[in-house]
């Protein structure tokens, strides 16, 4: 099996290209003047395929086994997403909120479980008190920087799902600006492409950071700690007296 020392590629390019997909669906949606079912739909649709074969090339490129399933579940249903946005007969104001809320929510709760599960799992190994064996094999745990950004990444993705939930599809509402002399509506679709354009944002920003932040490399996994490692013991355990 490939050592993760050994791989070309490491999780902050996983970070860096999701990074890099979300800041191009934030743009498009930003400066697109139609925030339109069919136009939320599609960038939806390019930036969930997108993402979603990331993190499945991740799955052989990045990760060592038996940290692999959250990046092949993450990807799979990111996948399916994104190809059920791209079908011509759900880009409609009800298949975009439908879409998208079943994604953030299925796929935040995804991330936030891992990285959870990550953070707890090392947690539980630096508990173990000193010169206690663990007769359970060592779990594979990844750096706790990227189990604390997954839990950041699925809490957003969880929040756009819930904030979507209190957007009427059909909402309408008529105003005019004066200076323009034009009248405009509103509509719970421009509020739904919005929103996840926000969300598209904050998320380019953090894993841009996440991905170029330095961070300390992973230990062994039956390496111990420093702070937990036992004093060198004398060979003569008599003790000896004070001469003066």
């Amino acid at each position: 099996m490939t050592s993760a020392e050994s791989r070309t590629f490491a999780v902050r390019h996983v970070q860096l290209a999701r990074a890099a997909f979300a800041a191009l669906a934030a743009l498009m949606i930003t400066f697109s003047p139609d925030h339109s079912a069919a136009v939320g739909g599609s960038v939806f649709s390019g930036f969930a395929i997108a993402t979603g074969l990331v993190l499945l090339l991740s799955v052989w490129l990045v990760y060592p086994r038996g940290r692999r399933w959250p990046a092949a579940a993450l990807g799979g249903v990111t996948v399916v997403a994104g190809m059920a946005s791209g079908l011509y007969p759900l880009r409609t104001a009800t298949g975009f909120f439908v879409i998208v809320i079943a994604w953030a929510l299925l796929s935040g709760l995804l991330e936030v479980i891992a990285g959870w599960r990550g953070l707890t799992a090392g947690r539980a190994r630096r508990e173990i008190a000193p010169g206690v064996a663990d007769v359970r094999p060592p779990a594979p745990v990844g750096p706790r920087s990227e189990s604390r950004d997954a839990v950041v990444v699925g809490a957003i993705t969880l929040l756009l799902g819930v904030a979507l939930l209190f957007v009427q599809p059909a909402y309408a509402l008529d105003y005019t600006i004066e200076e323009a002399h034009q009248t405009f509506t509103l509509t719970g679709v421009t509020i739904g492409v919005g929103l996840f354009g926000g969300y598209a944002a904050i998320v380019a920003v953090y894993l841009g950071i996440a991905g170029f932040s330095p961070r300390a490399e992973t230990p062994p996994a039956d390496a111990p700690d420093d702070a937990d490692a036992e004093a060198p013991v004398t060979a003569d355990p008599t003790p000896q007296k004070d001469s003066a």
